[in-house]
């Protein structure tokens, strides 16, 4: 069966953490079944583990390259083995197989998930005559006998199956969407993809591992209604993000508001909010120092620690309860809420220091695997030292955490950078809002000439102010498509975001497999747009603050038609106007002056 992961992921020990991960030379089935029973017990709830046969690991644990791979005859022995030694477990348990080509040689994957049945005992020789029967746990990177109080923690354990693994009767096949199950394992580079519209749904998420039960009553996990389906909700009520912002905040004015609610399946609904802070409420500052050549650069919130703390939301959020993630946006801060807490695995002292909070317990365990693969979230117990480290690189103060005693529910707040705070939270938007947004379902970019990344870098060089909708359009994808592509562009560092929805790209470098000149009509033609706007520009800064005054109404289509100059232009200036807002939005808002 194929895989639901990248092997190159697991070869470097991306998204799934080492100690979930086994590197052997060769074929061993005494250490290799410990191995596979202990994955299979998952005492810690993390989700199973790998084993890759083929493959040696140097004295730090990382695989060595190339591989040595293992003989493709030899494969066929080990599998018809296999068969044999899986019926010696109690109970039975099956471990899924995979033979993977690797620097030109054959690796056998043995995927191990976390069994429906815990616990797992099996001989401690599967080879042996006399099969003397051990349950077996990861400790670390090794595998040992689960004994006394431990094996009593195991067996306690194993009946709290986590909510995203179990069966929902109520999700049919119908509810599954092929469009969206598609753009996943396109995403992750599954060759599931390829094999998706050759055979039957239900074949596809048995290979997933996405349906559990008796083989008369396979039933769908509910993991997959919150991967898959685009209308979750209707499963697990409340699957959506709510944000309000409130631009002189809560307090001060708990009248003045703008408020939007995002559903959908997880990933569409964390994309989602993320493309509505990212252009209504992030910003980037440049200050200027006296003396340095360089300016002092840094958001009012980076990026990646609001990604990160918006997709844990999601991941650690109990479906099981009827209420929403909240997002409340003040001008001091951001603050997420979800329910319930962190479990009482995690001491209250570790909560208020804000530094790691490991759990020994997941409640969705095999969504924090689906969203690792999409880059969502950096992985168990990493999700906090990842919010402060990002903060820090920004310059920006540290996030704090709070819970009830009773650990009901769960505040992040993130607060502005200093440099930051006067702003307000809709100075920089004037977009039209509705109260709620369906995500649409995400299509894969068609295959063409040139790749998408090089037609987005070459349009972004052309018309930094260019829009994800007329990107979309120029190279013939969705606008989620463009919100992955530019994604994966930011964490390469090739291209940066400077502005909200008035802001535009920055090409930091260009790849060597693209040409670094702009075709000379377009440079002759922005050239002149540029210098026409220049010599337009005297006094437009004053220009647009008296008809702001004289019309609270006006339009930036109609001050650019005043003034001769394009639409951009006028949006470029009034954010870097810091004294100039709009209030509420699309065409029922208006533009307020302050003094």
């Amino acid at each position: 069966m194929a895989l639901p992961i990248n092997v190159e992921d697991l070869l470097n020990k991306r998204k799934v953490e080492g100690n979930r991960i086994e590197f052997k030379k060769g074929w061993n089935p005494a250490e290799i079944y410990h191995s596979i029973c202990a994955f299979a017990n998952d005492f810690d709830n993390l989700g199973g583990g790998y084993i890759l046969m083929g493959v040696e690991e140097n004295e730090y644990g990382i695989a060595k390259r190339p591989v040595t791979g293992i003989n493709i005859e030899a494969v066929d022995g080990i599998l018809k083995k296999m068969v044999g030694f899986n019926n010696m477990f109690d109970p039975y348990y099956l471990p899924r197989t995979s033979v993977e080509e690797v620097d030109g040689q054959q690796v056998l994957v043995i995927w191990a998930p976390s069994g429906v049945n815990r616990p797992y005992a099996i001989p401690m020789d599967v080879t042996a005559k006399e099969k003397k029967m051990k349950y077996y746990i990861r400790s670390g990177s090794s595998s040992i006998v689960a004994k006394g109080e431990v094996l009593d923690e195991l067996r306690d354990l194993a009946n709290r199956l986590p909510f995203d693994e179990r069966p929902n009767p109520e999700i049919t096949m119908s509810d599954i969407s092929m469009v969206l199950l598609r753009d996943y394992l396109a995403t992750i580079g599954s060759k599931l993809e390829a094999s998706l519209f050759t055979q039957p749904l239900v074949d596809t998420l048995e290979q997933m591992e996405l349906l559990t039960g008796p083989t008369e009553n396979r039933m769908i996990k509910n993991v997959a209604g919150m991967m898959f389906c685009e209308h979750p909700e209707k499963f697990f009520p409340y699957t959506q993000i709510d944000v309000v912002a409130f631009p002189e905040g809560k307090v001060k004015n708990p009248h003045n508001f703008t408020e939007k609610t995002f559903k959908g399946s997880v990933p569409q609904i964390i994309k989602q909010t993320m493309d509505y802070l990212e252009t209504n409420i992030l910003y980037e500052t440049v200050q200027k120092v006296s003396g340095k050549q360089e300016a002092n650069r840094f958001w009012n919130y980076p990026y990646d620690a609001i990604e990160e703390a918006v997709a844990n939301s999601m991941y650690h959020r109990d479906y099981q309860q009827h209420e929403p993630v909240e997002i409340t946006i003040e001008p001091d801060g951001i603050t997420i809420l979800n329910c319930p807490g962190p479990d009482r695995s995690i001491p209250m002292s570790a909560i208020e220091k804000g530094d790691s909070l490991k759990s020994r317990r997941y409640r969705n365990r095999r969504l924090g695997d689906f969203l690792k693969e999409l880059d969502l979230t950096e992985g168990r117990s990493t999700g906090v030292p990842t919010i402060q480290e990002k903060l820090a690189a920004n310059g920006s103060p540290r996030a704090t955490f709070e819970t009830t005693e009773d650990r009901l529910t769960f505040l992040v707040h993130i607060p502005v950078h200093e440099g930051c705070g006067s702003k307000s939270t809709t100075e920089t938007t004037s977009v039209t809002t509705t109260e709620t947004t369906t995500v649409t379902t995400t299509e894969k970019s068609k295959r063409t000439t040139e790749k998408t990344t090089e037609k987005i870098i070459r349009l972004m060089r052309v018309n930094p102010q260019i829009t994800n909708k007329e990107l979309a359009a120029a190279c013939e994808i969705t606008e989620d498509g463009v919100y992955w592509n530019t994604k994966k562009l930011r964490k390469q560092n090739i291209i940066r975001r400077i502005g909200g929805v008035l802001g535009y790209w920055e090409v930091l470098k260009i790849p060597d497999n693209i040409p670094q000149d702009v075709p000379q009509n377009v440079t002759q033609d922005v050239s002149q747009d540029i210098a026409h706007d220049v010599t337009q520009e005297a006094g437009l800064d004053e220009k647009i603050e008296k008809a702001l005054q004289s019309n609270p109404n006006i339009t930036t289509k109609e001050l650019a038609k005043q003034n001769g100059v394009t639409p951009m232009t006028i949006k470029r200036h009034i954010a870097k106007m810091p004294h100039i807002r709009y209030v509420g939005s699309g065409y029922s808002g208006h533009w307020e002056v302050l003094t």
